[in-house]
């Protein structure tokens, strides 16, 4: 009878975990950042859902600044004494496929984000190298970003999960060419990125990390090549019941190489860590499992790149399973 109980609540568990995992695009293009969206996939970074429809809408919201009268290019300009906000809505639609894929499930992604976006900024340069200088600036845009194609391959043996995804950023979104604020990135850019998950369901603790990098094309508008940017994201998380979890996440990001093209300045490497904490919330509507959660992250140690604060609200569902998890009793 414990036997039982204890298969079913992993079953359970499994499930919102998974619920909470579709693929998440990034918000920033040059601006000393990449396009890949850190700490989106936290926790349960690696449990592939079950062969099904699912969908997740992200609200992200951010506020920092450069600091220091540090310059950052940003739409083709150096912007000095930067300062920024945003809030961006990233609803995703993912699909498991119920075949077996090289002994795991293959899913695929779509997501759209919408949003605003506010840049301040003291003073600001005519190209990336310099030139005349105008006065204080402040862009605020709302508008549609890029969509993002997404793929993610995912086994599992007990406790342990394992997944390997890959994003790429379609650049068809409104980008608004010499702009100092934008949600659209206008080039291409790949994520490619492995994922570990250790969820024992009996005593409910889950441990995870996920180590990607990003791969970006120059910019046509601005003749800018974001370079190679290096992510790891971590999580140790308390499930406390079916229903109710707490537990602590971070992430530290590392630009690898150098950023290139007519229109770059310098190398300009961006570096910057942080360190946060979620709530996650689950219940039912009839018998729809519905995810809700809430991370927060504080950004410190950033070089070349804005620091400042983080806050996701989260929900997600199944639209339609297939079958169900296949979670081994323990």
């Amino acid at each position: 009878m414990r036997t039982s109980m204890t298969s079913e609540f992993g079953r359970r568990l499994a499930l919102v975990a998974a619920t909470t995992l579709l693929p998440s695009l990034a918000l920033a293009a040059e601006g000393g950042a990449g396009f890949y969206l850190l700490g989106a996939k936290l926790p349960a970074s690696a449990i592939t859902p079950p062969p099904g429809v699912f969908f997740s809408n992200d609200i992200y919201m951010y506020t920092g600044d450069l600091g220091g009268g540090r310059a950052l290019p940003s739409g083709g300009r150096l912007a000095v004494g930067v300062e920024g906000s945003a809030v961006i809505e990233v609803p995703t639609v993912l699909w498991i496929l119920p075949e077996d894929v090289a002994g795991g499930h293959l899913g695929l992604s779509l997501t759209v984000p919408v949003g605003w976006k506010n840049t301040d900024a003291d003073v600001t340069l005519a190209g990336p190298r310099g030139g005349t200088a105008s006065g204080s600036i402040s862009d605020p845009v709302f508008t549609v970003g890029d969509p993002v194609l997404g793929a993610l391959l995912g086994w599992e043996a007990g406790n342990f999960h394992w997944q390997t995804s890959l994003l790429v950023n379609v650049p068809i979104g409104d980008y608004q060419d010499g702009e100092i604020s934008n949600i659209a990135f206008h080039h291409w850019g790949a994520d490619v990125s492995a994922g570990v998950t250790w969820l024992d369901p009996t005593i409910g603790l889950d441990l995870s990390a996920v180590v990607g990098m990003t791969f970006n094309a120059e910019n046509p508008a601005t003749d800018y090549r974001t370079g190679n940017e290096f992510h790891v994201e971590w999580a140790a998380v308390q499930h406390f019941n079916e229903q109710f979890d707490a537990g602590l996440v971070g992430y530290y990001y590392d630009q690898v190489s150098g950023d290139s093209g007519a229109g770059a300045s310098s190398d300009f490497k961006g570096r910057v860590a942080a360190i946060g904490a979620t709530i996650g919330w689950t219940f039912k509507a009839g018998e729809v499992p519905i995810s809700t959660r809430i991370k927060y992250f504080h950004e410190f140690a950033a070089e070349n790149r804005a620091e400042g604060d983080v806050v996701y609200l989260t929900i997600s569902m199944p639209l339609s399973i297939t079958k169900p998890m296949n979670i081994a009793a323990q």
